[in-house]
């Protein structure tokens, strides 16, 4: 969530219809007991989120931080999507709340950081309400820069979405916001559609307190397009509504403007009739606001009338009242300054224990990567050693199978040769053993013939 509210308050402040009275008593107490009996995270959020809706002024801000810096805790230990998603939408909610203290301090450039910031998260996780609502702050922001073109673009881009998922409030507000760019710019017939349109969804959902503030509304532009009749039944039929829920705020305003409007008709009794019971309901409230406005009305009554010494009396308490509420602001500003100081203190505490915890983690990470570095230098290197003693016993086996086979081929030739060898040397001596056994023939013939003719001569 966003200061949506508080936004809302803002807008209708613009043309004079003071949102103070949205201010109820909230059970601000009852949620800080419960914070402090929350024993989830998931309750601590939801309870840290409403009270930046209902905590005042000075001290919803404390409560944002605490709720930025447990979303951020849990958005990173989250075991399950849901959960993270729980998460990341407070996380939006919270710089979503940072841009708007930005803005209502007129720091600009901080506000749109946070808001987009915000903005992105919500677009990541598909949060469509909580992107309507940034956009809606961001449109704002271009507001109060007085770039209408670009706050229009961001409303009707909010409006689109709010539309889609029908957030009926949502709708509303936005209406009212681009009425009032066209309210600024003096196109009174534009702004009155916005806003009757705006008037038309809160009839439809029954919401009466915002029936009351945009009848008030639409009454403002017809008073200032000096349309008193129209202006005075629109509110009147704010007071018939305020009065009807009891927002005593509100009816002192409605009497306060139906007095001024009869003071411009000249019904100047009628109208001092309205102003004093405002004035009345004014004091019962003890809100100075509401009778510095009672009080200038009667002043200029008076004077009307020409009693100057009770238009003098009016004019004293008038500005006794505005003395009150700047005083009263005074004060607001230097809560705000203390607890901007508290804030940038604990912030630049909080960074310099970030920076520290992310220096750690960095040399933590640092170490890693460098063990990491050493695991995957060792496997290459070991890779590269078994590779190469691969290689080698590869090369080493491969010249051992050639050698082997060379001595085979060798060995195979010598045996060969050998029998070769061995089949000449056996055909030699075949060949001598023939020769002797042929001269053995022939020497044995030679002695058979010789013994013949030495027979053969005996005989002669």
């Amino acid at each position: 969530m966003n200061k949506l509210t508080k936004y809302f308050i803002f807008c209708f402040a613009f043309i004079c219809i003071q949102l103070h009275s949205y201010s109820q008593i909230n059970p601000t107490d009852s949620l800080k007991t419960a914070l402090k009996n929350a024993n989830h995270d998931t309750t601590r959020c939801n309870i840290l989120n409403e009270l930046t809706e209902t905590a005042s002024d000075e001290e919803w801000p404390v409560y944002n931080e605490q709720l930025l810096k447990l979303a951020e805790k849990c958005v990173s230990t989250a075991p399950t999507s849901a959960l993270k998603k729980f998460y990341f939408r407070h996380l939006a909610g919270a710089l979503n709340n940072i841009g708007f203290l930005a803005d209502q301090k007129g720091n600009i450039p901080k506000a749109l950081e946070f808001y987009h910031k915000s903005l992105k998260i919500q677009e990541e996780i598909m949060d469509k309400r909580g992107i309507s609502y940034s956009l809606n702050n961001i449109g704002l922001n271009y507001y109060n820069q007085s770039d209408f073109p670009k706050a229009l673009e961001f409303y009707h881009k909010s409006l689109k979405i709010q539309e889609e998922i029908m957030d009926n409030k949502g709708i509303a507000i936005s209406l009212i916001n681009i009425g009032l760019i066209y309210y600024k710019q003096g196109d009174f017939p534009r702004a009155l559609e916005f806003f009757h349109k705006s008037l038309k969804i809160q009839e439809e959902t029954m919401d009466k307190r915002g029936i009351s503030y945009s009848l008030n509304n639409i009454g403002n532009i017809y008073s200032d397009q000096g349309d008193l009749p129209k202006a005075l039944e629109f509110f009147s039929k704010s007071l018939q509504i305020r009065e009807e829920i009891k927002d005593k705020m509100g009816i002192a305003y409605s009497l306060k403007d139906i007095g001024a409007i009869l003071l411009k008709q000249g019904k100047v009794e009628d109208a001092i009739v309205y102003a004093t019971r405002s004035m009345r309901t004014a004091d019962e409230l003890g809100s100075p606001l509401n009778i510095q406005d009672a009080a200038s009305l009667l002043k200029n009554i008076y004077r009307k009338q020409n009693k100057f010494k009770e238009a003098f009396d009016m004019y004293e308490l008038e500005i006794q009242m505005r003395d009150s509420i700047n005083n009263q602001e005074t004060r607001k500003a230097s809560l705000k300054k203390q607890f901007q100081y508290d804030y940038d203190k604990k912030e630049a505490v909080a960074n310099a224990e970030h920076k520290s915890e992310l220096e750690k983690q960095q040399a933590v990470a640092d170490e890693k990567n460098r063990k990491q570095k050493i695991v995957i230098w060792s496997v290459a290197i070991g890779l590269l050693l078994v590779i190469v003693f691969a290689s080698f016993v590869f090369k080493s086996l491969n010249t051992t199978r050639k050698q082997k086979r060379l001595i085979e081929i060798k060995s195979r030739e010598t045996e060969e040769q050998k029998k070769m060898i061995e089949e000449k040397q056996k055909e030699i001596i075949d060949s001598i053993t023939y020769a002797r056994r042929i001269q053995r023939a022939l020497i044995t013939n030679e002695k058979y013939i010789e013994k013949s003719l030495n027979k053969l001569k005996s005989k002669s």
